[in-house]
């Protein structure tokens, strides 16, 4: 909380902060070795003695913020947020990275694997592939339930290259996927620790998709056979959180930045600063308490549901908190 002092109160009108005070509660100043009033002040009651109320207003805030599209495109997404303290933005970037779901290659089980591509390396990069499946439509697999078309996304690689043939290059959009689960045989409990995991769904999961659950990108280079080497695996994707894993990111980019302040050395008027302002890309001379937003999507959904879906989990914390303070 910032101290006010009887000096600070000479000469400036009820109402209003001293120039320094107004600099710290609205002003990110970067230093030489380190940015300072990087902390917003929160408490309503902070500036009360100058007659000032701090305190966050819900009509204030809808009358002030607003968002201005720059840039959208089936991946990428650039906007100004206006009118918003940079702690919030923040969130949206956090949980934009951490918390909104996607479908992601968690288990693989190998059949065959001779290629030079370890079975670990091999499992990796299957984790790495964004796959086109909205995990909206799909539940969280937990450690007690059984796999089945509404929480696992089962797909095959299935491919050899023959003695006396050219090299095979194995990519992404060679994974097929399986609508009715798994196709790899029961095991008994002494042959395997894990015999739900071969369990095939009860139902077709075209049902519950409404679409082909294929890959987001069909050009990823997975391993290259030669001649009498083989793959063949089946791997289960289930809905995650990029906090658990980063292959459950949704976002290959999602940052946050301000624009900064730029001051004169002498006033800029009539034609002069029209011209200005039209020279600046940005618009960095006409637009106060901005932020620049950009989000690159993975592809499994578009940026603008990626950043309404980060909204509604914001929306989701403050109730629960509301919830639990009363």
């Amino acid at each position: 909380m910032p101290k006010v002092s009887a000096l600070d109160m000479e000469d400036v009108p009820k109402g209003k902060l001293p120039e320094h005070l107004e600099l710290q509660r609205t002003r990110v100043v970067c230093k030489g070795d380190a940015p300072i009033h990087t902390e917003g002040i929160q408490y309503s009651g902070a500036y009360a003695s100058m007659g000032v109320d701090n305190s966050l207003r819900m009509d204030n805030f809808c009358k002030n913020f607003k968002i201005e599209i720059k840039r959208l495109t089936e991946d990428e997404m650039e906007f100004d947020m206006i009118g918003i303290d940079a702690s919030i933005a923040n969130a949206f970037r956090r949980i934009l990275i951490a918390e909104v779901p996607t479908m992601a290659i968690e288990k693989v089980f190998m059949v065959d694997n001779t290629s030079v591509i370890a079975d670990e390396v091999l499992a990796h990069r299957l984790g790495l592939i964004p796959l086109d499946a909205d995990p909206r439509q799909f539940e969280y697999l937990s450690e007690n339930d059984v796999p089945n078309e509404r929480n696992t996304i089962v797909y095959e690689l299935k491919l050899s290259c023959k003695k006396g043939s050219p090299r095979l290059t194995v990519k992404s959009d060679q994974l097929k996927w399986l609508p009715d689960g798994s196709q790899l045989h029961k095991e008994t409990p002494s042959q395997s620790a894990e015999p739900k995991t071969y369990t095939s769904f009860s139902g077709n999961q075209l049902e519950v998709s409404k679409k082909p659950l294929g890959v987001t990108y069909k050009d990823i280079i997975l391993a290259k056979l030669g001649a009498g080497q083989a793959i063949e695996l089946e791997a289960h994707a289930v809905k995650g959180i990029g906090k658990d894993h980063a292959k459950w990111s949704p976002v290959a980019t999602a940052w946050y930045r301000m624009l900064p302040e730029v001051v004169f050395l002498k006033e800029v008027t009539g034609a002069d600063a029209e011209e200005l302002v039209k020279k600046c890309p940005v618009n960095v001379f006409d637009i106060e308490d901005l932020g620049n937003v950009t989000i690159e999507s993975t592809g499994a959904l578009p940026p603008e549901v990626l950043f309404t879906e980060a909204v509604k989990i914001l929306e989701e914390k403050c109730n629960r908190l509301i919830t639990e303070l009363s």
